[in-house]
């Protein structure tokens, strides 16, 4: 489906839009739903990642496909590894056999996990026969994506000695092993993270609880963008959310202030309103803690005729697509002057930004997303534009309620 995107006719917003659930959240709580079955959960995502994790789950034998669900494949590997008389062959699209596992893998085996890569070393697809698990002492480089990390930390309670996890180097996305180790804590199993090492002691019964997911703040960095693109003085409330975030993208309300967007938490949601223009030239963010927010911040400042420098960016490589030449690609098609390196993005301030282009998606329900708010600036066109169901299915409909005209071509 390829849509061509006009900007509301008036840039002064007012309004409400109830986000899904958090897809990292949801996954999480799925996993753990599924070692302990007295867990109960309300608000969970929607999305087609959080569909396929659940889908997985209830699989005892046979092949697991995932999709494009990257998230899915780190943590049904975990997942499927620790269960004892399970035999799976975990698998997904033509981009999911292209993206690493290797490390999991090996950290795995360490543990005594019987895996076998059906194709190129390395990489899905993979045979998986459940095993129980003894050792409990594994070493992880820290550089790595986060949700390596979190696979193993989801299956350690559920583990017959827990696990001792030392991490080598400097932490990556240190806010979503919190996340983690947070809805550990939540069902009662004790973590420790001191230094570069983590500890979860094991446990063999929850006692009955019910999670609540909180919406997802990823998702809410759009419309982040938008406010910072619309004019003084606009205002939109999203749901559900709160101060004391588990998800590492919360770093939005304080960044989203050098775009002239201010936040107050309410109850249950939080109030973007655009209080004033940006006064600096050039913004600088080092992501490392957030790296799925780098895109939709480097549409922002093509909007609002800034520069910026984002940097701790080595994780996107390795994502959907490999998001830093994509955005590199699509920015361009707007006149904008952009230089990557394999951990960074520079955007010059451009004006004039050309109309009428074709934004391309790679798979990347990230790239429709992010692009999207720049249509109160330009009008353009997007392929793809369904991808967004990956995450965040409701996504253009929320956009239709602000006042977006949406073409379908």
């Amino acid at each position: 489906m390829k849509l061509h995107l006009i900007g509301p006719s008036k840039h002064l917003l007012t309004s409400s839009i109830q986000i899904t659930g958090s897809k990292s959240e949801s996954n999480r709580s799925f996993l753990l739903q599924a070692l302990y079955p007295d867990i109960s959960i309300r608000n969970s995502s929607n999305s087609d990642d959080a569909v396929v994790m659940k889908k997985g789950l209830a699989i005892e034998n046979g092949t697991v496909d995932i999709h494009h669900a990257g998230t899915a494949m780190r943590f049904l590997t975990g997942y499927f590894a620790s269960q004892e008389g399970k035999h799976v062959v975990l698998t997904g699209s033509k981009r999911m056999t292209e993206r690493p596992v290797k490390v999991l893998v090996d950290a795995l085996r360490g543990l005594g996990a019987d895996i076998e890569y059906q194709n190129e070393e390395g990489y899905p697809p993979i045979k998986i026969q459940g095993k129980n698990l003894t050792k409990n002492s594994v070493r992880l480089p820290a550089d790595i994506s986060s949700q390596y990390i979190s696979s193993l930390l989801l299956i350690a309670p559920s583990l017959e000695n827990g696990l001792e996890m030392e991490l080598i180097g400097k932490i990556t996305s240190v806010p979503y092993i919190k996340m983690t180790l947070g809805l550990l804590n939540q069902i009662g199993v004790t973590t420790s993270f001191i230094g570069n090492t983590i500890k979860v002691s094991p446990k063999q019964k929850v006692d009955p609880i019910t999670l609540v997911v909180e919406s997802d703040w990823s998702s809410a960095s759009y419309f982040y963008s938008i406010v910072a693109l619309s004019e003084v003085g606009s205002v939109i409330e999203l749901g559900s959310y709160k101060k004391e975030s588990l998800q590492g993208d919360s770093v939005l309300a304080e960044i989203y202030k050098d775009f002239g967007v201010e936040t107050t938490y309410q109850e249950h949601k939080i109030i973007l309103k655009k209080e004033r223009n940006p006064q600096q030239e050039t913004v600088y963010f080092d992501l490392a803690n957030a790296p799925d927010i780098a895109q939709t911040i480097a549409v922002t400042c093509l909007g609002l005729a800034m520069g910026c420098e984002l940097t701790g960016l080595h994780t996107l490589k390795i994502k959907e697509t490999d998001r830093l030449l994509a955005m590199q690609a699509e920015l361009s098609k707007f006149g904008a002057h952009v230089a990557v390196t394999d951990k960074s993005l520079h955007l010059e301030p451009a004006d004039n930004l050309k109309s009428g282009v074709a934004v391309d998606t790679y798979n990347d329900h990230r790239m429709a997303m992010a692009f999207a708010p720049l249509a109160l600036k330009t009008s353009f066109a997007v392929n793809d534009a369904e991808v967004v169901s990956k995450s965040y299915p409701d996504f253009w409909d929320d956009l239709k309620h602000l006042g977006f005209q949406l073409q379908e071509l």
